[in-house]
């Protein structure tokens, strides 16, 4: 509430320096162009312009202190230009000399704090407001004593405006002084270098608001110094174009309060290219004008119509180079799709497609995006830069399936993405859709690893449990069941006969015990009769379905089978195996049948049956048993009802 008051009173005591200067003005009743050479329009427009954008940015960000210094500056150029026609009208109508010099001293010391010293410090402290770090602290108090310097040297003139009436700070001797006013220009020059430089690393250094901030203030500096460049290259030009420097406090109040009114780099990106072209087609012209002009004057058209067809020749190719060139400053390489996505690519490659960050990092580059996330099923699972609110998504296709999406930021300003970025995203697109469905696989491979790992594991387990919890006590109780036969044996003949029975029958046990755990482990049968003769020995016990009606399996495998790897045969076992006792338990069919088929890339097992009416398979723990040992030997595994019955269906590659 108190900045709140502050900006009101300030608003007020601005309006009325601006009233009593339209009534001198008035009153004095000069001319047109002396009010103009009087500098009275450019202070005046100078206090209303900085005043007013200073108080809205007081007004709506109270703690930035560029908005009151604005104001300040504001209110010293309102002095000036309100005392300055009072002092006219005061001499021509005989005022005192005291007021005279008093009104004097005013005009001549007031505008000087504004142009010199409040002015720059808030450009040095844009966009923030707040005093640079330590290390670039010495720009500001350096700033400091140069504006100070240049209001003593403006305001301590001795200049009379009229015979016995100058300023009361004038200094008898301001004329020993001149080599320090000339210090004084040039320690402005390297002011004004100072603020431009601390500007270029605070675009460097700053994140995306900070340089849209000062993208703002460099388009109204370029038009403000394109305005005026004659009265910076010859000392003179027409005052009036001093109030294109207006755009600077618009400008900056736009950028402190509404940044992100519409897209500045595309504004700036056409203007810089536009000025830099007219400056070129000028200089082009009276170069090449003087050059001609030498040489052609017999000619009937003169040097100077050639040199303008010779420049409107070599204009547009000149136009369209600028224009790429600006342009890859601001969008990145939105003109070259395939450099950007080389771009993309080549990320892609440093990193293995792991770090996915940095692949977005690339994008964004390539683009200069605020943002990018790639999202797969609703989940971002990798982001870079700060999200925005209007944003735009591009499918990743691949093989005709949709694996995710490559969500960017609009930019400040743009309601929707353009063309040319659409069509580098899509470009971009196919790399990283390649790239997410590597990074799928890579982790459904270490997934079924970490699966296999936990079956060898658990399989460990239940072997060491059956070899503890079963044979360990079985093999106990025998050893000490023939301690006791033996103690026993001379003198307890029938003791020991019926001890040496109960170790048959205990041994039997544990015979039937590692029979069981070997089983586990490899069938045996696959060593005695191969994997062909092993799937038909299990058919025929299963020779009866689910319904008590005679089921008949059949196995049909190539007469001869190569030498297949242990793991490969055990899998392909325990799949058919699996696949015909699911048929005999739930499927109710009368014929099933496994097939074998070998090629140089694989074994392949096929379990198909003629149960008609199946719906819909619900998956089980059979069918999860399936995938697994195939996906154990690096294979696959399918399994569901067709047209005329169900199909397990495996395929298990083989090593080259």
């Amino acid at each position: 509430m108190t900045a709140r008051r502050l900006v009101w009173v300030l608003a007020g005591v601005g309006l009325a320096l601006f009233a009593v200067m339209a009534a001198g003005t008035w009153a004095a009743g000069p001319s047109a162009e002396d009010v103009v050479a009087s500098y009275t329009v450019t202070n005046t427009a100078f206090g209303l312009g900085f005043g007013s954008c200073g108080l809205v940015i007081a007004l709506h960000r109270p703690r930035n202190t560029v908005g009151w210094l604005f104001v300040a500056g504001a209110l010293a150029h309102l002095a000036t230009a309100a005392a300055g026609p009072w002092s006219v009208y005061g001499v021509e109508h005989g005022w005192p000399l005291p007021a005279l010099r008093l009104l004097v001293t005013i005009s001549t010391i007031a505008w000087p704090f504004g142009i010199g010293l409040a002015f720059p410090l808030a450009l040095l402290l844009f966009p923030s407001g707040r005093i640079p770090p330590p290390r670039r602290r010495w720009v500001a108090y350096g700033l400091v004593l140069c504006g100070l310097l240049f209001v003593l040297w403006m305001g301590t003139s001795p200049e009379e405006v009229s015979p016995g009436v100058s300023s009361y700070l004038a200094l008898p001797f301001y004329a020993d002084l001149e080599p320090l006013w000339s210090v004084v220009t040039v320690l402005g020059l390297v002011q004004a270098l100072a603020i431009v430089v601390t500007m270029v690393v605070s675009y460097r250094r700053g994140d995306e608001i900070v340089r849209r901030q000062l993208l703002w203030l460099l388009l109204a500096v370029i038009i403000a110094f394109a305005a005026n460049v004659q009265r910076f290259a010859v000392g003179d030009g027409p005052i009036l174009l001093l109030l294109a420097f207006e755009l600077v406090p618009v400008a900056v109040a736009v950028a402190i309060v509404r940044y992100q009114l519409f897209d500045i780099r595309l504004v700036v990106s056409r203007t810089v290219t536009y000025l830099v072209l007219t400056g070129l087609v000028v200089g082009a012209h009276v170069g090449i004008v003087a050059l001609l002009d030498a040489t052609a004057r017999q000619l009937g058209l003169g040097g100077s119509i050639l040199a303008t067809v010779v420049v409107a020749i070599a204009f547009n190719p000149l136009r369209l180079r600028l224009q790429a060139l600006v342009d890859r400053l601001f969008y990145g390489d939105r003109r070259d799709p395939v450099r950007a996505a080389s771009r993309v690519g080549q990320r892609l490659l440093e990193t293995d497609g792991t770090d996915r960050r940095l692949v977005l990092d690339a994008v964004r580059e390539a683009l200069r995006l605020p943002y990018a996330a790639l999202v797969t099923a609703g989940d971002v699972i990798a982001e870079s830069g700060e999200p925005t609110v209007l944003r735009h998504a591009v499918d990743l296709r691949l093989g005709g399936s949709t694996l995710g999406e490559l969500v960017v930021g609009l930019r400040a300003g743009e309601r929707r993405l353009a063309a040319a970025d659409a069509g580098v995203l899509e470009l971009m697109a196919v790399p990283l859709a390649m790239a997410q469905r590597s990074a799928t696989l890579a982790e459904e491979v270490a997934d079924s690893r970490g699966r296999i790992v936990a079956g060898q594991e658990e399989e460990r387990r239940r072997l060491r449990r059956d070899l503890h919890d079963g044979l360990g006590p079985v093999l106990t109780g025998i050893a000490y069941k023939l301690d006791a036969a033996r103690n026993l044996l001379a003198t307890e003949p029938e003791r020991v006969d019926e001890l040496l029975r109960e170790l048959r029958a205990t041994t039997g046990g544990a015979i039937e015990d590692i029979r069981r755990v070997v089983y586990g482990l490899r069938p045996p049968s696959l060593d005695e009769l191969g994997l062909a003769g092993a799937l038909r020995h299990q058919a025929a016990r299963l020779s009866t379905g689910s319904t008590g009606e005679p089921l008949t399996v059949t196995v049909t495998a190539p007469a001869e089978l190569p030498e297949l790897p242990a793991a490969v045969e055990v899998a392909a076992y325990r799949i058919a195996v699996e696949g015909i006792t699911n048929v005999a338990r739930h499927s109710g069919a009368s014929r099933a049948e496994v097939r074998l088929a070998v090629d140089d890339a694989a074994l392949q097992v096929t379990v198909t049956d003629d149960a008609a009416g199946n719906g819909a398979w619900r998956p089980g723990v059979g069918m999860a048993v399936m995938a697994e040992r195939a996906a154990e030997v690096g294979g696959s595994c399918t399994a569901g009802p067709t047209g005329c019955g169900g199909l397990v269906r495996a395929v298990l590659p083989l090593p080259q």
